[in-house]
C-alpha cells in the first residue's frame, strides 16, 4: 500500500525484452485463459500486436494521498478513512475494467462511460469529503485537491513504460531530484500518468496484454537474465573523520508461523484490507489496522532480543505457477489479482548501519517508515526504492524495474535501504513521506536540518526455479503483491517499518553504531 524526492544510487538502464503473451481475466479476477497467441507466436500478426497494446490495460489516478502534505490532528482519521476509499474505488474500477473485456470489444466507448467516468464521480465524492474535513476544523484544504478526480485508461505499453520498462530503463527512480522536503508531490508523477486518453477504445482483436496468471502481470519484459546485464552497482560515500561505522543487527525470522494480512496501519488505519495485498510480518506480532501504539508494546515479538518490538512487514511474493494458496478466495488475495503460491524467504537479515558523515541520533519510539511505492506503475519512479538482485550477484548488478533471472544455484535477494535522515520532530507525516528522507548519495549528508538516524536496510532471499521466457512468454514468473491495477512490477516493491523498543534499546542501538562496533 503505497514519496520523497531524493537522490540515491540507481541502478543503469537496462533493456527489456519483448512483450509479452495476451491473457484476459474472468469473473472475480481467478479464472485466466490464454485466450489469444502470443504477438511473437506463428499465428500472430502485427495488427494484433498493435491493438492488444493500444487496449486498456489498467486504470490511473492521481495519488490523492501524496498531495497531502499537511492534515490536521483532528482531521487526520476521516482523511485516512477517506484516502482508503479511493483506493477500493480503483480497486473496484479495475475489477471491473478485467471482467468486460467483451463490452469492451463491442463498443469503443465503454471504458469512457461505463468505467472511468463513474469513478470520477466517485472520487468527485470523496475529495469532496475530505475538503469538508479540513474546513470543519478550521483549516484550508490544498487547492491541488481539485483536479485529481479524473482517472485515464493506460495501455500496456505506457503501463510498461511509466513503470520503467523497455523505455524507462533504471534510471528514472528519482535520484536527479533533490530536497527531500518535496516529499515527491511535484515529481513523483501522480498528475503525469502516461495514461491514455480517457476515450481510447479498446481492440475488437485482443484482450488487453498484462499476462500473468490472474490477467494482471507480471510479463515477459518484465524479466531479464542477470547474467546479461552490465554492473550497474555505484561506490559508497567515503567516510568522513565523524562516521558512525559500527552496525546493529536483530534477527527476527522469516515469518515462518505466517503471520500475514492485508492491512496496513500505517497508511490505512481502522480500514480493514487497506492495503488490498498480502504483506509478511516479522518483529512485532500484534499488527493489523486497529493496532495502536499501545498495541505494539503489548504485542510480543519473534525478534531474539524480546526488546526488538518493532513491526517489519513486506508484500509477500508469490510463484505463479498455476496453484493457488489460502487466500485464492479472499480480499487482498485471489479476489484482487494477487495469486499464487506464497514463498517464505530462506533468509531475512534485518541490519541497522550508521552515516559515512555523522553520528546518528536514536530512532524515536513509534516512529513510521515507508520506503519505496506501491503505485509506481501509474506514479512513476521518484519514490522507487526496489532493489532486486541475484546471490554471488549483489555487488554488481541491482534492478529496479525488472525481477532477475537468476542463474542455475543462484538465490533471488530483494533488499531495501530505507531512509536514513529524519526532521528531528514527527513520528509520521501526513503523507507517510516528508517526516523523514534520504541522504545525499554523494557525501551521505543528511539536508535541511534533518539529523542522521541508524539506516534500517533488509536483506530477503529467496529459492526460486528460474522463470522461462518462451515466444514472448514467462512461465513460472514470480511476482510481489500489489494493488491490482499495478499489473505487478518490480518496482511497486515496498517495505514498512514501525520503531518499537523496550529497555532503552534505541540507545543501544545508536551507540553501538556511533563506537563502531558490531553488535546483535
Amino acid at each position: 500500500m503505497g514519496r520523497n524526492t531524493r537522490k540515491r544510487r540507481s541502478p543503469l538502464a537496462v533493456r527489456a525484452v519483448a512483450a509479452s503473451a495476451a491473457l484476459a481475466i474472468g469473473g472475480g479476477g481467478l479464472i485466466w485463459a490464454n485466450f489469444y497467441a502470443s504477438a511473437h507466436e506463428t499465428n500472430s500478426s502485427p495488427n494484433t500486436t498493435k491493438a492488444a497494446a493500444a487496449q486498456v490495460a489498467t486504470i490511473s489516478c492521481p495519488d490523492v494521498g501524496q498531495q497531502l502534505t499537511s492534515v490536521p490532528a483532528n482531521a487526520k482519521s476521516n482523511v485516512d478513512t477517506e484516502l482508503a476509499t479511493l483506493d477500493k474505488q480503483i480497486t473496484e474500477a479495475y475489477a471491473r475494467l478485467a471482467s468486460s473485456r467483451q463490452a469492451q470489444a463491442n463498443d469503443a466507448g465503454f471504458v469512457q462511460n461505463a468505467i472511468l467516468s463513474p469513478l470520477k464521480d466517485k472520487r468527485t465524492a470523496v475529495i469532496g469529503r475530505i475538503k469538508i474535513d479540513f474546513t470543519r476544523v478550521g483549516a484550508a484544504a490544498p487547492t491541488t485537491l481539485d483536479g485529481l478526480a479524473a482517472c485515464t485508461g493506460t495501455t500496456a505499453d505506457q503501463a510498461q513504460t511509466t513503470a520503467g520498462g523497455q523505455n524507462n530503463g533504471q534510471n528514472n527512480g528519482g535520484q536527479n531530484n533533490n530536497g527531500q522536503n518535496n516529499g515527491g508531490q511535484n515529481n513523483g508523477g501522480q498528475q503525469n500518468n502516461g495514461g491514455a486518453s480517457a476515450s481510447a477504445a479498446p481492440s475488437a482483436s485482443a484482450p488487453a496484454n498484462i499476462g500473468g496468471q490472474a490477467g494482471n502481470g507480471p510479463v515477459a519484459a518484465d524479466f531479464v537474465d542477470i547474467t546479461k546485464v552490465a554492473a550497474n552497482v555505484q561506490g559508497k560515500p567515503q567516510k568522513g573523520a565523524n562516521a558512525s561505522s559500527g552496525t546493529f543487527t536483530t534477527q527476527c525470522g522469516v515469518n515462518a508461523n505466517k503471520n500475514h494480512n492485508t492491512d496496513n496501519v500505517i497508511v490505512a488505519p481502522g480500514v480493514t484490507n487497506g492495503a488490498h495485498h498480502l504483506h509478511d510480518y516479522v518483529g512485532n506480532q500484534k499488527v493489523n489496522a486497529f493496532s495502536s501504539n499501545q498495541t505494539f508494546l503489548q504485542g510480543g515479538t519473534s525478534c531474539q532480543n524480546k526488546s526488538d518490538l518493532s513491526s517489519y512487514y513486506w508484500p509477500v511474493v508469490r510463484l505463479q505457477n498455476g496453484t493457488q494458496d489460502f487466500d485464492q478466495n479472499a480480499d487482498g488475495g485471489g479476489k484482487e489479482g494477487n495469486v499464487g503460491k506464497i514463498l517464505t524467504p530462506v533468509q531475512a537479515q534485518i541490519k541497522y548501519v550508521g552515516s559515512p558523515a555523522s553520528k546518528v541520533v536514536a530512532m524515536p519510539q513509534f516512529l513510521r517508515i515507508i520506503t519505496g511505492d506501491a503505485k509506481t506503475t501509474t506514479n512513476g519512479l521518484a519514490n522507487a526504492n526496489a532493489h532486486w538482485s541475484c546471490t554471488g550477484f549483489e555487488n554488481k548488478v541491482q534492478l529496479t524495474t525488472q525481477y532477475p533471472i537468476c542463474p542455475q544455484g543462484s538465490n533471488v535477494v530483494r533488499t531495501f535501504a530505507f531512509q536514513s535522515c529524519w526532521d528531528g520532530q514527527n513520528i509520521d507525516s501526513a503523507n507517510h513521506r516528508t517526516h523523514v528522507a534520504f541522504a545525499d548519495p554523494a557525501s551521505g549528508v543528511c539536508g535541511n536540518g534533518f539529523k542522521a538516524i541508524p539506516q534500517l536496510t533488509m536483506r530477503l532471499v529467496y529459492k526460486i526455479a528460474p522463470p522461462v521466457l518462451q515466444n514472448g512468454v514467462v512461465k513460472n514468473a514470480f511476482a510481489v503483491d500489489g494493488f491490482p491495477e499495478q499489473l505487478h512490477k518490480s518496482a511497486t516493491d515496498h517495505d514498512d517499518f514501525i520503531s518499537v523498543t523496550t529497555g532503552g534499546l534505541a540507545n543501544k542501538i545508536a551507540n553501538c553504531i556511533n563506537t563502531g562496533k558490531q553488535c546483535r
